[in-house]
């Protein structure tokens, strides 16, 4: 793959959604199945599964000018799984906090309830007190304390606290409001985001943090075609 002015002059054909095949198209986690030679899927056993839904999710969201930009980060998901319960909770976290200074209100409340939900259950798995909040969490929290102060009276009235990670479901929202926020470049912002989780990935995983600076064409050729950054 040539590389000039420190851009790739071909690019897998991105696109949203799922895709019978290469010829098809792709989205991002569908190239990550192709690169890591696993079955054709958006959901491959090579990514821990709430690293994929930010990928799909970010790579939908992403509007057709910006999304070839996130083919660089591609083979950096490939082997990033565990079974980690704590990847669950920091990568809710992290998508959540990115998210709820920017979100509309409605979604700013249920961000808030799911980082508190989060939170109350990563407490309870690290054995830390209740009400404890990370440091991530207190710095979003800041920014928009209505948001948090809604969050704990619905929490205090609510019927069931809940017991398993509303991970997917904060996820989506997250990344929906970011797509949708009225800010300069969301692309950007998701492009963030998404590089930002695969990097907490990295480092739960012990994985160097440093990306590949190439591309192998051989890897790239059945899927890729000319394209524009």
């Amino acid at each position: 793959m040539a590389q000039q002015d420190g851009q790739y002059d071909i690019l897998p054909l991105l696109g949203r959604g799922k895709h019978r095949n290469p010829r098809k198209g792709a989205c991002f986690m569908e190239l990550a199945s192709y690169l890591a030679g696993e079955r054709w899927s958006d959901s491959p056993a090579c990514t821990h599964r709430l690293l994929a839904h930010i990928a799909r999710l970010v790579n939908d969201f992403t509007d057709d000018s910006a999304r070839p930009r996130l083919a660089i980060l591609i083979p950096s998901v490939i082997g990033l799984q565990s079974q980690d319960p704590r990847w669950d909770h920091e990568l809710t976290l992290l998508a959540a906090a990115h998210a709820l200074p920017v979100a509309a209100e409605p979604s700013q409340r249920s961000l808030a309830v799911g980082m508190l939900v989060c939170e109350r259950l990563y407490a309870d798995l690290e054995g830390r007190p209740p009400g404890t909040l990370s440091a991530r969490t207190r710095a979003a929290f800041s920014e928009v304390p209505m948001a948090e102060n809604w969050a704990r009276t619905f929490l205090c009235t609510a019927r069931s606290q809940g017991s398993q990670s509303p991970g997917p479901a904060v996820i989506e929202v997250a990344v929906r409001s970011i797509a949708f926020a009225c800010v300069p470049d969301p692309a950007a912002r998701l492009h963030a985001l998404l590089s930002e989780a695969i990097d907490l990935c990295r480092d739960f995983s012990g994985v160097a943090s440093d990306r590949p600076e190439e591309l192998r064409h051989e890897s790239w050729r059945p899927v890729c075609k000319p394209a524009t950054l």
